[in-house]
């Protein structure tokens, strides 16, 4: 899979100034108020609150007017993303202070514990009472989501409790964007859930070789911002670029060593972020081809077909099973993604007459009525059930789902929707309307191609942020809101086309503010209350 090499009908305009168009018909109204001030220390109890506003996006302050001591009502805390919910209180706030502790109640979140402490330079008290100036991190009953979290500040403390690890990890990111550069934590309570499961960021790999050092800053990146995924796709025609034992003689000389990719998957967990895989096939194989030119697709006069192996014969199957079978130790998470894109003997006019040994095997497997797309489905299909073999959940480009194929894809196999412009292109209701799940990469959006190949302009965060949502799965158009719980999330996707285009370096620094403008409107997919030059200035003081 790649963005560069996409063909495309228009030049799509993608200025930063661009009207405002809001996606889905999900305009809501709402406001977010400015961080409270750094108050002396001292306590203060918590006004008699009413319930906050329902239905505003971004933080939402509510509570009695009437005074408590000399404290003026705290304001909803600015972060990235936004809080959904904040109730207001009376009360100096709370900041990191010289003695304080973190201490936990459950010795699950000790991890969570000992990062925050480290980021706050506090002591972690282990599982300890709270005193005066503490952090408390705690798991509760609470039926809500596995992600959500309520961020209570009070008394002098802080509190942040959720029913599951992730929700009181994403509490303290929270808490350490309230508190960044001095600052102080407003009183009040913060009850925080996100609006999709699914909120990735994909690098390419295979293309482009990226440091182990590198990636890790963005784990860290990604961690503080409240994703969950991140995408390695290591396999194409430039490059297999991470260690193989099965298979050393695929592997690029610049690769990441398991090792390294040990030390990514670990600090990726500390951040509840989920490492998801990609050795896309059965085109994009250029690098395996090359150490194995045997298994080289060619057409009916021979003429070998670039990236793609010949899927009518066994070794081409068994050496990609070797790899996923391989790396399922090494990458443990629950999502994988096995690609089925471009698949070049899809792309002629008569697959059949261009590649009668595709087309020969398709009928001595599924009947004298198969074609080549239903081999093609069949591959897919068969790769599915190796990852499923593990315990994973198996996705795939939209463009690897075939129309005609009289053979289906697995009815567990999730979407990766990116485009809408290859042969015999279905809208994404088709999918949606049949039940799959969607995971939205829009390349209008979401996709940044090293060197602008083709159409493609390096998208701006500007524009994600004020004009994308998660039902924007195609072009500019939503798709109608019925389907929105099967679109699981979204995902921003680095392809590295033209390779020396950037460095690491440039790469970082331009996808800074799409990142943050991605997860604003994964975490809440309302029409944002913040304007887009407030949301800047706010990303430029939380660094």
């Amino acid at each position: 899979m790649s963005g560069g090499r996409r063909r495309a009908p228009r030049r799509r305009a993608r200025r930063s100034g661009r009207a405002g168009l809001v996606a889905g018909g999900l305009a809501v109204a709402g406001a977010v108020a400015v961080a409270v001030a750094v108050w002396p220390d001292g306590g203060g109890e918590p006004a008699g609150a009413r319930a906050p506003s329902a239905g505003r996006s971004g933080a939402v302050s509510a509570a009695s007017p009437s005074p408590t001591r000399n404290y003026p009502l705290s304001e909803a805390p600015r972060t990235i993303p936004a809080v959904r919910e904040h109730t207001a209180a009376r009360g100096p706030g709370w900041r990191p202070a010289s003695g304080a502790r973190v201490v936990v109640k459950d010795d699950g979140l000790a991890d969570e514990g000992k990062l925050l402490a480290g980021e706050l330079k506090l002591t972690y008290g282990g599982r300890a009472a709270a005193g005066p100036g503490d952090v408390e991190l705690g798991l509760d009953k609470s039926k809500a989501g596995p992600e959500s979290y309520t961020l209570t500040v009070g008394n002098g403390r802080v509190t942040v409790t959720g029913p599951a690890e992730a929700g009181v990890f994403y509490g303290t990111r929270t808490l350490k964007q309230e508190v960044h550069g001095g600052g102080t934590a407003p009183e009040g309570v913060v009850r925080d859930r996100p609006a999709k499961p699914v909120r990735g960021f994909m690098l390419d790999t295979a293309r482009k070789h990226f440091t182990a050092d590198w990636i890790e800053d963005r784990v860290r990146e990604l961690g503080d911002l409240k994703y969950n995924q991140l995408g390695l796709h290591f396999s194409d025609d430039q490059g297999f670029r991470v260690q193989s034992d099965t298979h050393p003689e695929i592997v690029s000389r610049q690769h990441l060593t398991k090792d390294e990719v040990r030390r990514i998957v670990a600090l990726a967990k500390s951040r509840h972020i989920t490492v998801v895989p990609e050795i896309d096939s059965p085109g994009h194989l250029g690098a395996v081809i090359a150490a194995h030119p045997d298994l080289q697709l060619r057409n009916v006069s021979g003429v070998p077909v670039r990236g793609a192996v010949d899927i009518s014969k066994p070794g081409a199957a068994k050496i990609v099973d070797d790899l996923l079978n391989e790396y399922a130790g090494l990458f443990p998470g629950a999502d994988w993604h096995l690609g089925g894109d471009e698949y070049q003997a899809l792309t002629v006019a008569n697959p059949a007459a261009s590649f009668p040994q595709l087309a020969a095997a398709a009928k001595d497997r599924y009947g004298a009525g198969a074609g080549v797309t239903d081999l093609t489905t069949g591959w897919l299909n068969d790769r599915a059930g190796v990852v499923k073999g593990h315990g994973r959940t198996a996705r795939a480009w939209n463009d690897g789902f075939f129309r005609s194929s009289g053979v289906r894809a697995d009815a567990g196999l999730r979407v990766g929707y990116w485009t809408g412009k290859e042969i015999g292109a279905r809208q994404p209701v088709e999918y949606l309307s049949a039940g799959r799940q969607v995971v939205n990469y829009n390349d209008e959006y979401l996709y940044y191609v090293l060197g602008e190949p083709q159409t493609f302009v390096y998208p701006t965060g500007q524009r994600i942020y004020e004009q994308w949502t998660p039902l924007v799965l195609r072009g500019t158009t939503p798709v109608p809101a019925k389907y929105d719980s099967r679109i699981l999330g979204g995902s921003f996707a680095v392809w590295c086309d033209l390779s020396n285009a950037q460095t690491q370096d440039q790469v970082a620094a331009g996808i800074r503010m799409p990142l943050r403008a991605l997860t604003q409107k994964l975490w809440d997919s309302r029409k944002p209350s913040e304007s887009w030059t407030g949301f800047k200035v706010l990303a430029d003081r939380l660094g």
